[in-house]
């Protein structure tokens, strides 16, 4: 035992190495696929970036607008060195004016899905020169009347400002010999792949020397999700095996997110499969209905096929002999006061509604001999009927008899249930009750929140158990002791 905690230490150490490692790989992955997208916000706050991570990609600077940005610099030296009115500059500028030009004409954004950008350049240069066509703004921008009239430092710091960090965000990405552009991500990727396929390896092994009877594959697909870490696709999918490796090393606790897609799952099978058994119940009667097995039922000449007898007893007759004689000898004894109040209630009322009553009412200690009449004559009849019908329970020959009178009902209930017009309009009647039935009851089983199911079932299942549960001698003996 003293060797099992230094060990669950290294193990649980260990998982949280790989489980950070795997964090880091996962946020290389993420930054590679957001690179080209969000390069405009590094080029322009970390221009560091781009400059190691442009290879990588296979972006190099666009020649022609280079070209358009170099002219531009060598403008500023020629007009720092003899003049803005002077003959060179004057060639530089017609130079720009060339190339603005062909810069908007050629469009060489639109290779980078970037012509978004050349367009908003196009718009800054109208709005600065106050004109609708672009190329006329470019020639009367890199003219030296516009410019000495609007002031060269104030017209070049415009063009430093709105102009150029447009322009430099353009840029041509390499085609290699398949087809395809250049990513060199792999070779960044490859040394985590290699850790990570190496790190499956021994995993599966160890699984593999401790299930015997597992194969190499199964021990391997004991791990499923860490070969989303070796796919050289669908590298976003590393997030799954990412987050469990982070809940395996106790880095982030992911129980409450697992409850909830459990739970989400076993809503959306609940609610499918109370309705498939639901209707496939209804669906049942409808056709045991339709075959004419209720006249078979009504006759009873002969058992459903369908049907099967467990005990050889019929569970009706049972039931309803349990019934009577709890009635008998339980329910009767303890209401027979209250039969007996009312009894004596009707005789008293019946005898004060009697002529001859009313003419005797008069006379001394009559009132008084007619309460106890009433109370020894509602005694005596509510006695004698319980003692009847205990007698009538208990008597062979009466219970024959009762039994001969159901069987005899029920033979010509069922023989006038036969005839085809009552059988007919009760097997409509019954086929329909049953579609309203799936139409709407079955519809609100669907309606019905399976969220709040869930909860309730998980409050019941927090919830102690009172009673405990017995065995079946048990509550044999419970149940002899009860009678």
């Amino acid at each position: 035992m003293a060797n099992v905690k230094p060990l669950m230490q290294r193990n649980i150490w260990f998982e949280r190495l790989m489980a950070i490692i795997a964090s880091v790989n996962l946020c290389l992955v993420l930054f590679d696929l957001s690179y080209v997208p969000w390069r405009d916000f590094y080029i322009r706050n970390l221009p560091r970036i781009t400059q190691i991570y442009d290879p990588i990609k296979g972006i190099e600077p666009h020649r022609e607008t280079e070209k358009y940005l170099a002219t531009v610099d060598t403008l500023k030296e020629q007009v720092s060195q003899t003049g803005l009115q002077s003959p060179q500059v004057g060639k530089k500028l017609e130079e720009l004016r060339n190339i603005s030009r062909e810069m908007i004409d050629s469009n060489p954004f639109a290779a980078v899905d970037k012509s978004g950008t050349l367009e908003k350049i196009k718009n800054r240069m109208r709005d600065r020169i106050g004109v609708e066509s672009s190329k006329q703004a470019f020639s009367t921008f890199w003219s030296q009347a516009y410019l000495s009239k609007r002031g060269w430092n104030q017209e070049i710091n415009f063009f430093n400002e709105k102009i150029r960090p447009l322009i430099v965000t353009n840029y041509y990405r390499n085609i290699g010999e398949n087809g395809e552009l250049v990513d060199e991500f792999w070779r960044l990727d490859l040394p985590f792949v290699i850790l990570f396929g190496v790190e499956l390896l021994a995993r599966s092994f160890y699984i593999k020397r401790q299930h015997p009877g597992f194969s190499l594959s199964n021990a391997i697909f004991w791990r499923w999700y860490d070969l989303f870490l070796l796919l050289p696709f669908w590298r976003p999918l590393r997030v799954i095996p990412v987050f469990i490796r982070l809940d395996h090393a106790r880095l982030l606790n992911l129980h409450p997110l697992r409850q909830q897609i459990h739970q989400g799952i076993v809503a959306n099978f609940a609610e499918e499969i109370t309705e498939i058994v639901v209707v496939r119940v209804i669906n049942q009667i409808q056709g045991s209905i339709q075959r004419g097995e209720l006249r078979r039922w009504l006759s009873q000449k002969e058992n459903l096929r369908s049907y099967i007898d467990i005990n050889n007893i019929n569970e009706v007759e049972a039931i309803g002999t349990i019934v009577v004689q709890t009635i008998v000898y339980q329910v009767l004894p303890k209401i027979q006061p209250e039969v007996a109040a009312i009894l004596r209630h009707n005789i008293e009322s019946a005898l004060r509604q009697a002529p001859i009553y009313r003419n005797l009412q008069n006379l001394p200690g009559l009132v008084q001999m007619q309460t106890q009449l009433s109370e020894q004559l509602a005694t005596q009849i509510t006695t004698n009927l319980y003692s009847a019908i205990v007698s009538a329970t208990e008597d062979p020959v009466a219970a024959k008899l009762s039994s001969q009178l159901v069987q005899g009902f029920s033979e010509a209930l069922g023989t006038e249930m036969q005839k085809k017009q009552v059988l007919s309009e009760i097997q409509n009647l019954l086929i329909d009750f049953l579609e309203e039935v799936k139409l709407n009851y079955v519809q609100r089983l669907s309606q019905e929140d399976m969220w709040k199911v869930l909860e309730q079932t998980k409050q019941l299942r927090r919830q102690p158990s009172v009673q405990p549960v017995l065995d079946k001698d048990s509550a044999a003996l419970v149940r002899r002791e009860g009678n």
